[in-house]
């Protein structure tokens, strides 16, 4: 984005798919769905970052029990939109051997990162890894990953808000918005590393 008047423009023109009423109220529902399975257990908490400062700011009030909370940072591209492999700029600590893991994201698209994640906290000792995304991304077809308590589902469209960005802006949302579908440039470069993201070695 050029200047403020554009980005408020992208805002304006997206389309609302769920409202902070019904934001909050999945963010709820997911903290009482962990507490039942977690309540018991110390489990170590690992957020990734950036995407799920928001939802995690969120969901660990929300859980009232005994945890160890900590961060993860990684990359796909490491510069490169071709790249598949992980790139881990915050590995994990050594805390998360002999634990429950549950890892917390913003969202679940094609699932190469989260599954990549599970199988480093795997490799590293943990006992058993659980996954939290406030929204898993309707793509159509089997992903390598699942998440064990979701959000919200969203449509295979540019998705942001609530941690999500758009083209950097706009993670400060308390809803969940879909870019509106155009022919601009910006637009086109996201349809083309959609489908470079969507090759078979993925």
């Amino acid at each position: 984005m050029k200047n403020r008047r554009e980005a408020q423009r992208l805002l304006d023109e997206a389309d609302v798919l769920f409202t902070a009423e019904t934001v909050d109220a999945a963010v709820e529902r997911m903290a009482r769905n962990i507490t039942a399975q977690l309540g018991d257990d110390f489990p170590v908490v690992l957020s990734v970052m950036g995407g799920a400062a928001v939802f995690t700011g969120r969901l660990l009030p929300l859980l009232a029990f005994p945890l160890e909370f900590g961060a993860i940072e990684v990359t796909r591209y490491n510069n490169d939109i071709q790249g598949r492999d992980i790139a881990w700029r915050l590995a994990p600590r050594d805390n998360v051997r002999g634990r429950t893991v549950l890892v917390v994201d913003d969202i679940l698209d094609e699932g190469i990162t989260l599954a990549a994640i599970r199988a480093k906290l795997l490799e590293m000792g943990a006992a058993r890894v659980l996954a939290a995304v406030f929204a898993d991304k309707d793509i159509g077809r089997a992903k390598p990953a699942h998440a064990d308590f979701v959000g919200v589902t969203v449509p295979n469209r540019y998705v942001f808000g609530f941690g999500m960005d758009a083209y950097g802006l706009w993670r400060n949302l308390p809803a969940i918005y879909a870019l509106k579908e155009t022919k601009s440039v910006e637009n086109a470069d996201e349809r083309r590393l959609s489908a470079d993201e969507r090759t078979p070695n993925a």
